[in-house]
């Protein structure tokens, strides 16, 4: 078998068996045994879970280059019919990380090739993405910090984009992206006379409206800010009893830290405005926190570089995309950048039950990692 058979062929065995975040041993395993049956090295498992890196060292000390990707899945059912569709009931991948892990497994291949005089390149397979919290528990690793890598980059695909072109975007790659859940506690009556208690529904209601007028939906606005009901829960189905509890979930995202703290702010006094209004104690729990990801400009530079040596398209972006990413934890304290790859234009969108890692993107991720490699250990 080839290499890029090879390759391909445990891209399709990742998306067979999914695994969800935190709980990501089986997946991590089957990369453990890629990487020992075609190129071994040091690999250092348990990273901020269920995480792996394996480390290739040249002669000298030089710089070190971690190329990152994502291990999770999600809770997904598929709806796709082909051979390689998913065996576990209720998960797939559904954002491109079986393809995202392929491409960096598949650089062992280009590595076991090179003969740079010093450096070291990190190939990173991180665990929980989809939550918030795998980059963060990684950063936190004492294994993960002694390695002390000085470069950290990473892609993910986005459909609806030209095949094989590159986006690029200067200021970040993702927004801010908080959630939250308000819990109400009222008192509860009976149906027939709802006077007697207190119902959280108008209080519910007030909050959505309120909370829906700190839209900036202009992603072109510095101010920009989207703030999404989620999920919402009151009472039960029980016709004679008027409810005393009831939940409120949101997801919210902006471009900034400033600009979240700022609406993080506004929501908690408009939610106690509400609550006080009609007599409601509540409880506002956070969650699920993925900080914008930003784009050093020496190494966006490199992933520019890249993309006009391997002749692709190149699409710069004005602002960055609106999903969440964990990869903004790195951010916070390395040089990162992260890039786009185009998925084609009939792709279906991120998260969609029938969408699927399209495999001709595993050469042009790994052509891009190499390339961005090569200059930064030539240097």
């Amino acid at each position: 078998m080839d290499k890029s058979a090879a390759i391909i062929k445990l891209r399709k065995e990742l998306h067979q068996h999914p695994e969800l975040s935190g709980f990501e041993h089986e997946t991590a395993t089957r990369i453990k045994q890629f990487i020992e049956r075609h190129h071994p090295t040091t690999i250092i498992e348990n990273i901020g879970g269920t995480g792996l890196a394996a480390i290739y060292k040249f002669p000298k000390k030089g710089k070190s280059i971690t190329i990152r990707c994502e291990l999770d899945a999600l809770p997904i059912q598929e709806e796709n019919s082909f051979s390689h569709q998913s065996k576990r009931k209720g998960i797939a991948h559904k954002c491109g990380h079986d393809g995202h892990m392929a491409i960096v497994a598949g650089l062992i291949f280009w590595i076991k090739q090179q003969s740079f005089s010093s450096g070291e390149i990190i190939l990173l397979f991180q665990p929980a993405e989809e939550t918030g919290k795998g980059a963060y528990q990684v950063l936190k690793d004492e294994k993960f910090k002694a390695l002390k890598t000085d470069y950290i980059f990473a892609l993910h695909n986005i459909p609806k984009e030209p095949l094989h072109s590159i986006i690029t975007i200067q200021k970040g790659f993702s927004a801010e992206v908080q959630s939250f859940i308000v819990k109400l506690k009222g008192k509860e009556s009976h149906a027939a006379e709802p006077e007697n208690g207190i119902n959280p529904a108008l209080g519910i209601s007030d909050m959505i409206n309120a909370i829906s007028k700190l839209n900036v939906p202009n992603p072109r606005d510095e101010n920009f800010a989207v703030l999404t009901p989620v999920h919402i829960n009151m009472g039960q189905r029980s016709y004679g009893i008027s409810p005393a509890n009831g939940e409120l979930h949101y997801t919210i995202r902006s471009w900034t830290s400033e600009n979240m703290l700022i609406l993080k702010n506004q929501i908690e006094t408009t939610i106690k405005d509400i609550c006080r209004k009609y007599q409601l104690a509540h409880e506002i729990e956070w969650l699920e926190y993925f900080p914008a990801s930003s784009n050093e400009i020496e190494s966006n530079s490199h992933i520019t570089s890249a993309a006009k040596e391997n002749n692709y398209e190149i699409i710069e972006r004005p602002y960055p995309f609106k999903f969440g990413e964990d990869f903004g934890w790195f951010s916070n304290k390395y040089k990162t950048a992260m890039f786009g790859l185009g998925a084609g234009i009939n792709t279906p969108a991120l998260h969609n039950a029938d969408y699927d890692f399209p495999d001709a993107l595993i050469e042009t991720g790994i052509n891009m990692f190499q390339s961005i490699i090569s200059n930064i250990m030539k240097v």
